[in-house]
Formats: structure tokens, sequence, C-alpha cells
């Protein structure tokens, strides 16, 4: 599966979720309902071609799960926006904001090579700061920080996840798409961003040092079940401080953030409320609970 393709196939996605929402302003609802009906059509086709691609080449469960749980959700709420829960327009010009945030980080050089750059400084400085002493390299990677463990040379490439644009994105569109008035907006934007930023700064650090002092060899059996046999022993550090324990804790993170949002920006429940019915199928009315 080539990334080009879901690369343009997400820009096909965004202009569509856009659409919706530029069309939700006219006073016929249908036209906008039936443009976000298509978008997350498409979007589930977005999420079932990056299955593959999260599970075994980035060897992540949790991305990979969560892609493949994408698809019938994706589904189901094409479904309901033309039927039984045209509000999921709001939804959609919010994904339609978080892609606006999110691509031009990951489809122009420039500004994917910026966030990796200054990602990895930050990154490089903390674990400094702590006390280690690795190397920071820029060739033949984009940015790497190198452990010596028992004359083994372990290397951590920094990426473009590393920077949390994509956690970025989605909460920044998620605040951008309520109702609030923009001095709120605004001030929920510009304290998720970076904490979030901040906070994975913290998670790329923690995983360099643990992959380069080899701190979760313990945990061979476990990843070794999860993952393959055939991993080189250094290997088994990064994968279950990586994608077990960071991503785990990541996850939480976010929601955690989200809920805290909650109290500056009120309005975002009804966003939220969105998403839980087509997760659950169950009404929750946050903002009802929230008003009480």
């Amino acid at each position: 599966m080539s990334l080009a393709l879901t690369d343009t196939l997400a820009w096909v996605v965004v202009a569509a979720f856009a659409l919706s929402a530029v069309l939700a302003t006219r006073d016929d609802e249908h036209p906008a309902r039936v443009a976000a009906a298509a978008a997350w059509a498409v979007f589930a086709v977005f999420w079932a071609l990056l299955i593959d691609h999260f599970l075994f080449t980035q060897n992540s469960f949790i991305e990979g799960i969560l892609a493949a749980l994408a698809v019938p959700l994706s589904l189901y709420a094409a479904y309901l926006v033309l039927t039984d829960r045209p509000t999921l327009v709001r939804l959609s010009r919010a994904i339609a904001v978080m892609g606006l945030i999110y691509l031009p980080f990951q489809t122009i050089p420039a500004l994917t090579q910026a966030a990796i750059t200054i990602t990895a400084e930050s990154t490089y400085f903390l674990i400094t700061l702590l006390g280690y002493t690795p190397q920071f390299v820029t060739d033949p990677y984009p940015s790497a920080v190198v452990f010596v463990h028992d004359g083994h040379t372990i290397t951590t490439n920094i990426l473009l996840a590393c920077s949390g644009i994509g956690s970025i994105a989605i909460v920044s569109g998620l605040i951008a798409a309520t109702t609030a008035p923009i001095r709120r907006r605004l001030t929920g934007i510009a304290l998720v961003v970076p904490l979030i930023y901040l906070l994975n700064v913290a998670r790329v650090s923690f995983i360099a040092i643990a992959f380069g002092n080899q701190w979760f060899q313990w945990t061979r059996p476990l990843v070794t079940l999860l993952y393959s046999p055939l991993r080189s022993e250094p290997r088994i550090s990064y994968l279950f401080a990586d994608k077990i324990l960071a991503q785990s804790l990541s996850v939480v993170a976010l929601v955690l953030i989200t809920l805290g949002l909650l109290r500056i920006i009120p309005e975002l429940a009804a966003l939220l409320d969105d998403a839980l019915y087509v997760a659950t199928k169950t009404d929750y009315n946050l903002e009802d609970r929230l008003t009480r």
C-alpha cells in the first residue's frame, strides 16, 4: 500500500468534509448531509487502506485496531448523517479542520522536516538535561538520538509522529468546530497545543532512553507473543516502550485533556456526544449533564 495514495485520498476526504461544512451554512441542510455522508464513506476507505501499514509496517497494534474500528464506524456515521443524526455535520466540520492542520505537515517536505527538527532538538535537550549523554545525528537520518549500550549502537529515529501534530490536529479541530465564542476557542487551543507538544517530547525522550538503555528486555515473552520471535534482541525494549506502553498512555492523556477542555469549552460536549453516539449507539446528552 502506497502512502502517496492515502495522502491523496486524505486530501479528498478533507475537501469533502470542508464542502459539507460550507453547505451547512445554507438554509437547506440536505446537500450538506449528502456531502458529509460521502466524506464519511471515503473516510472508511482511507482507514481500511491504513490497517496493513499500522499493523505490519509501524508494528502498532493500537493504531491498527483503531484504524480497523474506524472503517465500520465511518460507514455507520455516513448512514446516520443521512438518516437519524444530521447533527453529525458538526463533527464533519471538525474533521475538516483536523485535516487542514495535519495534512500540510504530512505532505509538504519543508513543514515535515521543520516539525521533526524542532521535536528532535527538544527531545535531545530533555534527555541531556536528565543526565544522559547520547549522540544527536542528522546523517543518514533526518534526526536521531544514538545511545551506546554494551558496545551496541542503538538509534531512535525522530519522525513526524513524534511531534504530536496528529493529537494537536484532533483536539484543535474539535475546538474550532464548536459554537463557543472565538476568544474561548483560541484560549483552549493556546493551552492545548503546547501541552500536547511537551507531553510528546517527554514521550519520545522516555522511548529513546528506555530503548537506548534496554530497560524492558524482561518483557521479551510478551513482546514475542504480540509481535514475532524474529525480532532482534534490542528491539524488544523499543517495542514495549513505544508501541505498548507509550501509545497506551498517549490515548489516556488525550482523553484526559479533552475532558479538561470541557471546563473551558462546554460547547465541546455536543461534538463528543455525536462521536460517542457513533461509537456506542447511545445518546449521553453530555450538554445537558454539564448544564446541570
